[in-house]
Parts: structure tokens; sequence; C-alpha cells
């Protein structure tokens, strides 16, 4: 938290440097008035994930709380300051039963019910993204990171980045994004995709859905779209990278494993058991009471199990928890009737004296109390007609610390893209969900052992914070990067590794060769050198230096294969196959070239430990040995200085270095064209610096941009130093020999 700063205003509200906005607060209303007001922390997969997150951040947490007509002071609690955002009854049935739950969640989960458009709805929907997005910005300090949560608050970013452009905006989508056939029945459609495009990153549950939502974006706005990049041109002409990919979310996995060892939850799984009549097979299903979740077609699945003899009603029995949800929606309403009916059916067909076929319990439950139920049952199923993820999933197989239970999980979750050695099943298929809940409940316990240890461990590795802390990294560059090759950039060099023809495109400082003082001394490590051989000697795979040195400067250090292809001056300079390319500076910009040395060296002169390096179309002061106070007020002196004689010229800022160049060119541009003389089929482009990012920015979807070091980035993945490039470069030349 920071304390105001206008001291002519000593009533003005505290900010804060991490802001979280989500449509629910993380506590719930109990009651009482003014300092008697009383709160609870309020059970939900959000607020389990980003708990954490905002206690070690102390931020600000802005949201609505539950309670319509009612306005609440920002108060703390459990170390979170909560912000409140008040709605009216009129908003809560506009905005978020109706617009949000009738229109957006249908029309989102593929149209499993119809959805309904009411312009009304739209228009508090409008009006209260707009009261969430000023909330926000009042609570944020400068250049804070803001974080906004899921469908119901999608006209945010964009009216953020209008009230407050100085902020770093992330957007995370928790339900599917549709396929544009789907989505593009939203009367309101480019508004929606619009609001979603003020934010610098926009995360989803599955890369499909990203895709979805980068394919709408081109029709609807025409953006170049390339990989998870997209180009959004703003109001003034600029052009913005906006990141668009996914980030599985997860759980406290470590926290579920700890509750099921204590004795006394191990002790009610064992009373749960019994109160079913110590049945041999416990079936387990718990969702929200929502159309989604394929209740209906499991209990179907189920009874007609029962009906046909394959499983009997004294060997197993279903448990379903259906957690109450939107009891005012008339959808809702009457899907409670009918699966109560369906359930009363069921158990007056086939449930005995001692043995009960289907045991319904429409409300919630602690999280104690969800442990033991993992624990109690054998099978787990989850059979979701369209879940943007499915947390339930996960948590099951985190409680399960014994290494037993099976987990039948539907292909239309996002859970089932991380999950693959749980019983996976169409649910619209009712016989293969019968046949897949008959091989559950038969499975052999060492091949039940054998898949709930992978699915463990991918929870474990894959848990709430691993979620955060990614997303939180490619938003603000900020967090800290393992050493070695991490599992997603081996499964990337996997698939590159399998390319016909394949570009490997390198940044040399701070990429290949560490960071030195003096650049003329800088060298390729030796195993990054070696590395770089073999993949150069390959007819298949070409390698290309990309740097921002001159030509002549990045041969010297370099010593690049003969084989390589060689990028100077941010692109300025290409040298391809059969000799060097240079472009050729015209008179004109030859005076300015002039004109600019002079005015940078006399700029340095005036600094000792600052130097100029001299290029073929421009030129570089580097403040590497100044501190970095210093080292900024000289850049920013050098920028006044050429902008009042020269301007217009193109200037870029790269790690302690400040570039004038008079004719504009970039490292995007220079591996487009390499690409272009390669005839790529895809392209590995690895780089540490600022500069790299328009290289970054080119990249297509078979493409995989890694960035090296700290700092925010469009590439997917991350590396530590140039050690670990070298590995990597290894690990792609083993599996190209491999692939051949």
């Amino acid at each position: 938290m920071k304390p105001a700063t206008d001291a002519a205003a000593p009533n003005i509200a505290p900010v804060y440097d991490m802001v979280v906005v989500s449509n629910r607060l993380p506590v719930d209303y109990l009651g009482g008035e003014g300092a008697q007001t009383q709160w609870k922390a309020s059970p939900g997969g959000l607020v389990t994930a980003l708990e954490p997150v905002m206690r070690a951040a102390d931020g600000a947490w802005v949201g609505w709380t539950g309670v319509a007509e009612r306005e609440f002071e920002p108060f703390e609690h459990d170390g979170i300051t909560i912000v409140p955002v008040p709605l009216s009854a009129d908003e809560v049935e506009d905005y978020y039963e109706g617009f949000s739950n009738d229109t957006l969640w249908p029309l989102y989960h593929d149209v499993i019910a119809p959805p309904r458009y009411h312009r009304e709805w739209w228009d508090a929907y409008v009006r209260v993204n707009r009261r969430f997005a000023e909330a926000a910005a009042n609570a944020a300090s400068d250049g804070a990171v803001v974080w906004v949560q899921d469908y119901q608050l999608q006209l945010v970013p964009r009216m953020l980045r209008e009230i407050r452009p100085d902020l770093v905006i992330g957007f995370f989508n928790h339900i599917p994004f549709p396929a544009y056939g789907i989505y593009s029945q939203l009367p309101w459609r480019r508004q929606v995709i619009a609001g979603l495009l003020g934010a610098d990153v926009i995360g989803f549950q599955r890369a499909a859905d990203a895709g979805n939502f980068s394919r709408a974006v081109r029709r609807l706005f025409g953006y170049r779209t390339r990989g998870t990049v997209i180009d959004v041109r703003d109001d003034d002409g600029k052009v913005r990278h906006v990141v668009a990919r996914h980030f599985p979310i997860s759980i406290d996995a470590a926290a579920f494993e700890q509750m099921a060892r204590r004795p006394e939850v191990q002790e009610r799984a064992r009373e749960i058991r019994k109160s079913l009549g110590d049945p041999d097979i416990v079936m387990l299903g718990v969702d929200r009471l929502d159309y989604t979740k394929g209740i209906r077609h499991r209990m179907k699945a189920f009874g007609e199990l029962l009906r046909d003899g394959r499983l009997s009603v004294e060997e197993a029995t279903l448990v379903q928890v259906a957690s109450p949800s939107r009891e005012r929606v008339d959808t809702y309403r009457q899907l409670r009737d009918e699966i109560e009916l369906q359930v009363g059916r069921l158990n007056g067909d086939h449930s005995t004296l001692g043995h009960q076929a289907i045991t319904y319990l429409h409300h919630g439950y602690p999280r104690e109390e969800m442990a033991a139920l993992y624990l109690a049952a054998d099978v787990m199923l989850v059979t979701a007609l369209r879940d943007g993820m499915n947390l339930v999933a996960k948590e099951y197989v985190a409680s399960r610390y014994d290494d037993d239970g099976v987990l039948v999980l539907s292909e239309f979750t996002g859970a089932s893209d991380e999950l693959r050695q749980a019983v996976l099943v169409n649910p619209h298929d009712i016989d293969g969900l019968k046949d897949a809940m008959v091989e559950a409940a038969r499975m052999p316990k060492r091949e039940r052992a054998r898949r709930m240890r992978a699915l463990r461990k991918r929870v474990r590795d894959n848990d709430v914070a691993n979620w955060s802390a990614t997303f939180l990294e490619t938003l603000t560059g900020a967090g800290p990067i393992s050493p070695g090759v991490p599992d997603g950039l081996r499964a990337a060099i996997a698939r590159l590794a399998e390319m016909p023809r394949l570009l490997v495109a390198l940044d040399f400082d701070g990429t290949l060769a560490p960071i030195v003082d003096r650049p003329d001394e800088a060298r390729s490590t030796e195993r990054a050198r070696t590395a770089v051989e073999r993949l150069a000697d390959a007819d298949d795979t070409r390698v290309a230096l990309v740097s921002g040195r001159a030509l002549d400067s990045l041969k010297d250090v370099a010593a690049p294969p003969v084989a390589a292809l060689l990028s100077g001056s941010h692109g300025v300079e290409l040298q391809l196959d059969g000799g060097g390319v240079t472009l050729d500076l015209r008179e004109g910009e030859l005076t300015s070239l002039e004109q600019l040395i002079e005015i940078v060296e006399d700029a340095a002169s005036s600094s000792d430990g600052a130097w100029v390096e001299r290029k073929p179309a421009g030129i570089a002061l580097h403040t590497r040995k100044l501190s970095a106070t210093a080292g900024a007020a000289l850049q920013r002196v050098a920028r006044e200085r050429v902008d009042a004689a020269l301007p217009g010229l193109s200037t870029r800022s790269g790690k302690n270095v400040l570039e004038f160049a008079v004719r504009a060119s970039d490292k995007g541009e220079a591996l487009t064209r390499l690409r272009q003389h390669v005839g790529a089929d895809a392209v590995l482009y690895v780089g540490d610096d600022i500069t790299d990012e328009d290289a970054f920015a080119t990249l297509d979807i078979d493409d995989v941009g890694v960035k090296v070091g700290q700092g925010k980035s469009l590439a997917a993945f991350r590396l530590r130093g140039p050690d670990d490039v070298a590995e990597l470069l290894e690990l792609l030349a083993d599996r190209r020999d491999a692939a051949r």
C-alpha cells in the first residue's frame, strides 16, 4: 500500500500497487452495522486462488458484497483491503442475473441453454462495469497492476485504460470462450471484444479458448494476430501488443492433501461410507446446480446401469452434491425440479430398504467435509457438458494421498487438457459414459494407483501458486525463474523438432553470451557455441544471429558458423546466403547521422562511465556503468537534445542503452526477412532484450518465443540465462537428430 501523495487533501483514500477486481468479494456479509459489521471468508475457487497473492502484495480487492441496496466503506479482512462496490436490486437482476448469467453464461457454454438478449440488461452491464472500473482506478497507485476477473466484467479493461492509461491491466476469463459462430450471435459482440482488448494480457483456461478469442478479434476488427500476440490499434493510431493465451487455473493442492491426512477427516470418510450402507463402490458428483455440469446425464447413465444389472444397488451408490446456484433465475429453478424428479424416480425404481441408489444433497459443505467425501469416494464423476476448468476434479486428485480412486472426467472440461490419466468421456454419449463408469468401478488397484500418481504429480506441479505466478509474470515481467528448461518448453521443443524446415534465431548479448561491462569482450558460452554449430550443420535447420550490434562487431565477438545467417544493427544490416547485404544510407541520412553522433557524444562526455557505440545507421548510448538514476537522467538529456535537433528519428530503449537510428528497422522486420529467405515451417526465437520484443511480436502459432531473464515479454516461455539457453539448444539438437 502507498499513502496518498496530495498533502492538500488529507482524506484521500490509500492506494495500492496490486488491485484485484471481481464481481464478488472474498467475504460474505453476516450482519451488523458500522463498526459492528461482521464478515466471513467466502468459499470458492477464485478466492482460494487469489488470497495468497493478495496477502503477499498487501493489495486491495474490489467487488460486490452480495448485498443489494447497501453501501459499505472499505475495510480490512484477513490481511486484504476490501473495497466494496454497491449494486441496486435492479442492477443485480439486470446486470448479474440477467446479462451475466442469462445471456453470457449460456452463450459462452455453447448454448446448452438458449441465451436471452435484452437491451436493458446490456445497459445495466455497461453501467455496472463502469462503476467497477472507477472503483479500481481510485484504488490503484501510479503504474499499479490491476487484475480483472471473469465474464461479468469484460468491459472493465478498456474503461480502466481510458481512465488510467498508466496501469498494467490483466484479465482472466474463468469460463470458456466460444467459437466465433456461437459468439457472433451476441448483439454487442464488438463492444465486449473491445472491452477485453483494453488489457495487456488476456488469460483463458484452454488454448482452444484463446484461439477462439483471437479468431473473433480478426473477424470483428481485422487486427493482426500472430501466435498469442494481437496487434491492437488504439484511438491515437499507436499499436499495442496484447497477449491472449491460456493459463490453466488450479487449486491449493497442498492444503487439500493436508486436510485429507487429518485423522478426523479420515474418520469422517469412514462414517460417510458406513452411513451409505458400506457399499463396495461409492460414486460421487460434486457440482453447482447448473445445466452445464451434466448432472442429468450421469444420473441417467447410473440409472441405466442399475436397470441393466451391470451394477447393483447393493454394491454401488451415487452421492450427488448439488450446491444451490442462481435460484432466482427461471432456468435454474426448472433444472432443480427436473433433477429432483429424476432422483425420486431412480430411487423409487432401484433403492431397497438397506441401500439407496442416489443420495442427493442440495446444499454446500465446508472444505473439510468435502475432503472427507473425496476420500470416501471410489469413483469421482465430473461429466460437465462444458466447463472452463472444473476445480472439483483437481480437488479430488489432491485429496487422494493414498493414490487410490478413479477420476471419470468429461473431455469438455479445461481440466481434461491436463489430467490425461483420468478416464476421459464424452458425457453426451450415454453408452460411452456407462462403459467408463463400469471401467472405473472395476479397475484393478495397481492401475488405479498408476493413474492417480500421475494425476497427483500434475496437480502438485501446477498448483494455484504456479497459475497466479505465471499470469503475473507474463503481465509484469517479474517473478522467480527456475533453473533449467521447464516442462512446457521441453514439450514445445519436441514439437519444433518435427518440423521439416526450422529457423533458429538467436540474440547474442545476454542470450548466448553473458552480459559484460565491455561489449567487445562478450563471448558465447562454450556449450552454447557447440550447440549452435550442431544446429547449423544440419541441412533442415538454419541458424541466424539477430543482434543490435553492428554486423562487424557481431562477427568479431560471436565468431558465427559459416552457414549462419546474420542480422546486425536491429535489422539495418543483413548477411544472407551469398554474401553481406547492407542497406546503403542516402545523402540526407548520412548528414543526419553525422549530426546525431555529435549530439550524443557531447551528451555522453558529461558522464564518466557512459560511452557511445557507432553503428552503420545510428548510434547507441551505453549507460551500463552508471547508477540507474544517473543512467536514466543521461538518457533523458540525450533524447531531449536529439528530439530538438533531429525530430522524427527512430529511437529505442534496451537494457542500459538508448539507441537512435536514421533509418528505421527492428528485429521483427529482420526476423520476417530471415523467415522468408529460409522458407521456414517454424521459428525458435530466443532473446533477452526489450528490442527482442519486436521479434516475439512477429511469431506465428507454430513458432516458439523464449525470453531470457526478467522483464515483461510477449514470449510464451522464459529461461534464466545463457547456461539455460545452451541447455535448450542442446535439447533441440538432440531432438532434431532423433527425429531424422
